[in-house]
């Protein structure tokens, strides 16, 4: 079964964001669009939040983050209780973040990377599956760390 794919971008993604849809739309993957819908300046944060939350809430759910960088949405995204959003823009690092860390949510750079090598990381990304064992160890350890700190908020 393939996961729903939760997207998300400001103004300076929202094209990479468009094209990706599309070519997972075509793939067969149901798409929930949390916008934007133009290149009008917004804040990427309120998008990373959107994403954040569904996913958190969701299962079977990863989300795609695009902003100019992939920064600031990746470091909003982590923000959210139970997100690991990772920023990538290579292919070795796309399928470590799925296997290693079990990265739910995908950020990437519309000004850093082409739309081909997006989609390229994209496929790697949804392909990879998280490994186990001494993996997931590691990251119910990540978890376990950000559930102590937000009973102590």
């Amino acid at each position: 079964m393939k996961p729903i794919i939760v997207m998300g971008a400001d103004h300076a993604g929202w094209s990479m964001k468009e094209f990706l849809k599309r070519k997972l739309e075509s793939e067969g993957y149901t798409i929930v669009d949390k916008g934007t819908d133009s290149e009008a300046s917004v804040d990427s944060h309120d998008y990373a939040v959107a994403v954040g939350e569904e996913v958190s809430a969701a299962e079977h759910t990863l989300g795609i983050l695009v902003c100019g960088t992939g920064i600031g949405m990746s470091m909003t995204a982590n923000k959210v209780s139970g997100i690991r959003a990772s920023l990538v823009s290579d292919l070795f690092s796309a399928q470590m973040t799925r296997e290693h860390n079990a990265a739910n949510v995908l950020c990437l750079g519309a000004r850093v990377i082409a739309h081909q090598m997006a989609w390229e990381i994209t496929k790697v990304w949804l392909t990879a599956e998280p490994l186990g064992g001494k993996y997931a160890n590691r990251v119910a350890k990540m978890m376990a760390y950000e559930q102590s700190k937000m009973k102590k908020a």
